[in-house]
């Protein structure tokens, strides 16, 4: 008789290009260069489940800190659904985050999943999509106050990200606003940070992520910014649903919501500033 032998190991570099690679393939758009940010997070938080040695499965548990950890690209292959590979490699990546509080963004078919492995609603995200027209909108004077992220020193935006994101997450940064074609714009106001925003390339055109800001004015001199490089192109935004401000920045931009996420965490929900988040960095990482 044949037997299958099931295997969840931790991913190296290559084996997250495939799971990104199938990430596309279920629509979900990554980044052209996200692989090299997202093992730059935590290099241990990717696990791949193999059917006799063959990859069947992903999930990503990047531990931020000793205190809370992100889920994503939880992935099986089409072929291989319905077998049990999912369950084992998503309790992998539980069992590797420990007691941390967890989140993760999941599609609505999966919420009643995630409620019975102990994940409560917290809000919803929608992702915005639209086509630049950096004309359509150019009415603030603080556009012109916006400045190259990456002149800054990375401890003043590793700073402000901790303020408002719940963990600090200073190599992920650095990597994240020096992916190959990247926009990433800050804004000073009175000497300090008051806002930043990155725009990457996608599989299809591009997404805004993230887009932190003191203020609606702010973000919107940002987003303007960030637009006025993409002419004509498509883009994305991914928005919390509490974030009002953030959702009429978006419709003013004739913008519309494609489809939505859930936020959900297991454990003592973090204390996120939704007020400053008119942008998810990533529905990958949180």
């Amino acid at each position: 008789m044949q037997t299958t032998e099931l295997g969840i190991r931790t991913m190296e570099l290559p084996d997250l290009g495939m799971a990104l690679e199938w990430a596309a393939a279920e629509g979900w758009n990554p980044g052209n260069c996200d692989a090299g940010p997202f093992f730059a997070a935590d290099p241990r938080g990717f696990f791949m489940a193999e059917r006799d040695g063959l990859a069947v499965g992903s999930v990503s548990a990047v531990a931020y800190d000793e205190r809370f950890g992100f889920l994503g690209l939880y992935i099986v292959r089409p072929d291989c659904r319905g077998q049990g590979y999912g369950r084992a490699v998503f309790q992998a990546g539980m069992d590797y985050l420990g007691d941390r509080t967890v989140g993760l963004d999941g599609v609505p078919v999966q919420e009643e999943y995630y409620r019975r492995h102990g994940f409560q609603f917290a809000y919803r995200t929608f992702r915005y999509e639209g086509t630049s027209n950096p004309n359509a909108v150019r009415s603030l004077d603080c556009v012109d106050d916006l400045i190259d992220l990456r002149t800054l020193p990375l401890e003043v935006l590793t700073a402000y990200d901790a303020e408002i994101f719940p963990a600090s997450r200073p190599a992920f940064l650095e990597a994240w606003i020096n992916q190959p074609g990247t926009v990433a714009l800050g804004l000073q106001k009175s000497g300090r940070l008051a806002g930043y925003g990155v725009l990457r390339p996608c599989r299809v055109g591009c997404k805004i992520g993230p887009l932190m800001a003191d203020d609606p004015t702010v973000a919107a001199a940002l987003f303007e910014g960030l637009l006025s490089t993409v002419p004509g192109e498509t883009v994305y935004f991914d928005v919390p649903e509490p974030n009002q401000p953030a959702t009429d920045l978006a419709t003013r931009h004739g913008m519309t919501p494609v489809f939505n996420t859930a936020r959900m965490y297991r454990g003592t929900p973090p204390s996120l500033d939704l007020a400053r988040t008119f942008g998810v960095t990533t529905l990958e990482l949180g």
